[in-house]
């Protein structure tokens, strides 16, 4: 026992840093997809023929490619068309451009929950689709989608650890550093273990208060 925590102690900085890192990531990346999901969403169900077009092949392209082919399209590929761009905002974007395509698929079946017959009233009172979509259909939409966004942004937490494999200190890179130091892996990877339930399981908790609240609402 002495030694599992000796594991933790002897190396508590290395685990601030890669869990420092990894909550960085997820918060930006978390608001990034939440705004271009959303826009993409809106455009899955725009009037205009194009912006659905649009949405649609972005959503089936980007969901339907492994996330690490997308970090290693913005690690790898990105700087030989003389983009210089560093691991860290790589992985940043890589994980919002992922993300967001299954924020606009949580939004987009959120704005079908509601019904029509609601945003073909307003339209015929002169509202623009935008104004329709801002203020009638998203505020009512927004009780469905919770638990699906909630789960998407759980599921993008864990992904986090795939920017290990592209050069960035975040906690997936921990079991790499410990190996160099000849700490005991099943240690190491139990405190990684800890350290993600201790980051998840607000947002679990978080997700159950918001479903009874909205459920409460309607």
């Amino acid at each position: 026992m002495a030694e599992f925590f000796r594991v933790l102690t002897d190396n508590w900085s290395l685990y601030v840093e890669g869990f420092t890192n990894t909550v960085k990531l997820f918060l930006v990346a978390a608001v990034g997809s939440l705004v271009l999901g959303t826009l993409l969403g809106a455009m899955r169900v725009s009037p205009v023929p194009t912006m659905r077009a649009f949405g649609a092949t972005y959503v089936n392209v980007v969901r339907n490619t492994p996330l690490t082919l997308v970090f290693a399209f913005l690690v790898f590929a990105v700087p030989k068309l003389d983009v210089n761009i560093d691991y860290l905002p790589a992985a940043f974007l890589a994980l919002t451009i992922y993300t967001s395509a299954f924020v606009c698929e949580v939004v987009r079946s959120g704005i079908n929950t509601v019904a029509t017959g609601q945003a073909e009233a307003a339209r015929a009172l002169g509202m623009t689709f935008l104004q329709v979509l801002g203020s009638i259909v998203l505020p009512q939409a927004l009780r469905a989608m919770v638990p699906p966004m909630m789960s998407v942004f759980i599921a993008m937490l864990k992904n986090t650890t795939i920017a290990a494999g592209f050069s960035v200190l975040e906690a997936g890179a921990i079991p790499a550093y410990m190996s160099e130091r000849g700490e005991p892996q099943f240690a190491v990877l139990l405190w990684i273990t800890i350290g993600f339930l201790i980051l998840i399981l607000p947002l679990v908790g978080l997700q159950r208060f918001l479903e009874r609240k909205l459920a409460v609402a309607r």
